[in-house]
């Protein structure tokens, strides 16, 4: 084996970055200083990296702004699609990025908590008592709003969160993802605004681009929704919808506050639109973590519940809960578009409620994400790192590193190291846009001290 300088190593990553079109023409690498920061390689060796690529004609140097890769020095050739899936396929490409796990890979931008952290909730313990009560309906369809008796548990759960809501307002979804769907296409049509916090939740920007929605982009701070920017979008439009999290926003980590909260809620009245409170993480928070459909009572809110992250992803078991018409409507819909949801699925996560472990399991997710998130606000702080927000109990951390001005840039340098990031580009309506932030996992921030 040839030995390679570490010059030509890391000429060698860019240049199979460039040819695969991870970066393209007119791409700008990153600085000397990012690069020296990441690789821990000396200036000169960066220099020398790049001067390398520059004499094969991969890339040019433009005095006082970097270097720039050259036309056609990226071979990457993309299917072309059509329309209107090919709205949606930055989307699709981005959620394939973020599923795939490799062998050794630290996933710092993972959306879901760590499996050892729900290791308790034994699956299999729970299969026996299932098939006991009426194993026969398991060969059937099951009920168009959802399994009865979880749709009842649901309803309790609610109540512990001050929402008060019978299980006829409540209709079962395959987790958070397909409630999104069914109310996206009840409400919206080409053409339609709606209100999207940025950053944000970005499957949810996906679907609206495969809908045809023009999405209108609200700042979210570290206290919720920017009021002012919301108030000039209400002048100019009239959306239909403002999809929006309430506590341990994804990708911020940041929760609403009351008063930001009471506002969206009087605005919801006041100009005739629907709150979605997407509340996929309400598990990890205590019950009485302020949400705005505890405040309108599911008048012009609807809550999306999932129990992907706190039980298990593979049950895909998640809920709508809004008013009765509305609920009728979208169980219609779900019937229609899926027949039903799955009956044995929903039957495992009733039984699941119905256990005093589940309670003291949450108690334990909590504890652990308090305690992760303590520790990697700590870690960051070291490393110099800029939080959007310090959150005392969040599955995501928002931050902005030293010398980074792409958050792409570190998710490039990161990559042959091992470490899997989330960019803020990925978070936002405008994926073509630099954002210097990236979202990190608070369970695995502790592997940036190596």
């Amino acid at each position: 084996m040839v030995h390679q300088t570490l010059a030509q190593q890391l000429a060698a990553t860019f240049t199979e970055q460039i040819g695969n079109g991870t970066y393209q023409a007119g791409d700008r690498l990153p600085s000397l200083r990012e690069c020296v920061r990441v690789f821990g390689h000396s200036k000169n060796t960066v220099i020398t990296a790049y001067e390398q690529l520059a004499s094969q004609g991969l890339v040019e140097a433009r005095h006082g702004q970097g270097f720039f890769v050259r036309p056609g020095a990226s071979h990457s050739q993309e299917a072309e699609e059509p329309a209107p899936y090919a709205r949606a396929m930055d989307t699709i490409w981005l959620m394939r990025q973020q599923f795939v796990r490799e062998p050794g890979q630290a996933p710092l931008g993972e959306g879901f908590p760590p499996t050892d952290w729900l290791m308790d909730m034994r699956l299999d313990r729970f299969t026996r008592q299932i098939m006991r009560t009426g194993v026969t309906t398991l060969f059937r369809y099951g009920n168009r709003l959802g399994n009865p008796a979880l749709r009842q548990q649901l309803a309790r759960k609610l109540g512990s969160y001050a929402i008060a809501a019978t299980p006829r307002q409540i209709v079962t979804t395959h987790g958070a993802n397909h409630a999104l769907d069914l109310i996206i296409r009840r409400f919206l049509a080409p053409g339609d605004h709606v209100l999207v916090e940025d950053p944000g939740y970005y499957p949810l920007f996906g679907k609206l681009k495969l809908q045809g929605a023009n999405m209108l982009a609200v700042p979210r701070l570290p206290d919720g929704p920017d009021i002012d920017a919301l108030r000039q979008h209400l002048r100019s439009y009239k959306p239909k919808l403002f999809f929006i999290q309430s506590a341990g926003h994804n990708p911020t980590g940041s929760d609403i506050s009351p008063s930001k909260a009471h506002q969206l809620v009087q605005l919801a009245e006041q100009h005739d639109f629907y709150l979605v409170d997407d509340d996929a993480l309400a598990d990890f928070k205590p019950a009485t973590t302020i949400k705005v459909s505890a405040l309108d009572q599911l008048k012009r809110s609807l809550y999306v519940g999932s129990f992907s992250k706190s039980v298990s992803a593979a049950l895909r078991v998640g809920f709508i809960a809004g008013s009765k018409e509305v609920i009728d409507e979208l169980g219609d819909l779900k019937m229609l578009l899926h027949t039903s949801s799955s009956e044995f699925c929903e039957r495992t996560v009733d039984v699941i409620l119905g256990e005093g472990h589940f309670v003291r399991h949450c108690l334990r997710l909590q504890d652990r994400v308090r305690e992760a998130t303590a520790q990697g606000l700590e870690t960051l702080a070291e490393l110099g790192a800029q939080v959007f927000c310090a959150p005392q109990a969040s599955l995501y951390l928002w931050a902005r590193f030293p010398d980074v001005s792409d958050a792409k840039d570190l998710a490039r340098l990161w990559q042959p190291r091992g470490c899997m990031v989330a960019p803020g580009h990925i978070f936002s309506p405008d994926q073509h846009r630099t954002v210097p932030w990236t979202r990190l996992n608070v369970a695995y921030i502790d592997r940036l001290r190596g």
